[in-house]
């Protein structure tokens, strides 16, 4: 059995923490339409508990599968000719140096020692240039639990 709220309160600590260093304006863990962020309270991060999966060999503890989407939000304002992927590219590299995929330089993320591995997991989606002055992501992590 794992205990969810500790490793996911971990995970937006973590994400706190890197919002503060990359002058993110909002943080939190309950999802909003792009166009219910005004550009004054972006760039925004949304933690998002999106699927638990089990993973089950007889005889041993379960592994749980713990996916989770980071939705960032970015809005380059009036300026026709800023890009917001200008805002947006910083703060996808410091998220996959939270999160490296592999133990790189003896480093792997284990949220504190909460979960085995906690990493960037699949495609990270971009709306780049579709819509406008506002650039959304959305990055899928995935943390395997227990230890």
């Amino acid at each position: 059995m794992i205990e969810r709220e500790p490793i996911y309160l971990a995970l937006f600590e973590l994400l706190s923490d890197l919002a503060e260093a990359n002058g993110v304006v909002t943080v939190t863990r309950k999802l909003r339409h792009w166009a219910d962020v005004p550009a004054s309270e972006q760039p925004a991060i949304f933690q998002i508990q999106r699927n638990e999966v089990p993973g089950q060999t007889r005889g041993l503890p379960t592994k749980w599968r713990l996916n989770v989407d980071i939705y960032v939000y970015v809005n380059s304002g009036d300026d026709p000719a800023s890009s917001p992927a200008k805002l947006l590219n910083p703060i996808l590299d410091a998220l996959e140096v939270l999160f490296p995929p592999s133990e790189e330089n003896g480093q792997i993320q284990t949220l504190g020692g909460l979960v085995s591995h906690c990493w960037i997991s699949g495609t990270i989606e971009t709306s780049e240039g579709v819509l406008g002055a506002q650039e959304v992501a959305i990055v899928p992590i995935e943390i395997l639990a227990p230890i």
